[in-house]
């Protein structure tokens, strides 16, 4: 039988207050400073495999990536880039939206096609070990 919330808060002291805080204050700082990828510097379009573009993400641009079912178009705007219509069946790779962060991935695997940004502060996943 567990003791009532009163007995429990009898038995805090000011100090143990201030640790709670500060726990509170250190995971809260840790997610805003690391848990958050770089700042993209280049988007690179693959078709195929093979590289076909790579390109900065200071200007805006489209591209038409062609593949074996049809045209795949990427959208590249300033520090942000998509997959703006795929002849996929099921338009996955368009439904990520906007990619902002280094190393996030967008792939349209009918067409063979696959949107990637790079920077210096990429964030890794799981699949990527």
């Amino acid at each position: 039988m567990s003791p009532e919330p009163a007995a429990w808060r009898a038995l805090l002291r000011p100090g143990d207050v201030l640790v709670v805080l500060g726990g509170v204050l250190v995971c809260g700082y840790s997610l805003v400073a690391l848990w958050q990828g770089g700042r993209p510097d280049a988007a690179i379009v693959r078709a195929g495999g093979k590289v076909v573009a790579e390109v900065d993400l200071k200007s805006a641009r489209i591209i038409d990536v062609p593949g074996p079912i049809g045209t795949t178009r990427i959208e590249i705007q300033p520090g942000r880039a998509r997959v703006a219509a795929d002849p996929g069946p099921r338009q996955y790779c368009v439904r990520q939206g906007w990619l902002t962060q280094a190393g996030a991935v967008a792939i349209c695997a009918p067409n063979e096609v696959s949107l990637s940004l790079s920077g210096r502060g990429t964030d890794y996943d799981s699949l990527n070990y």
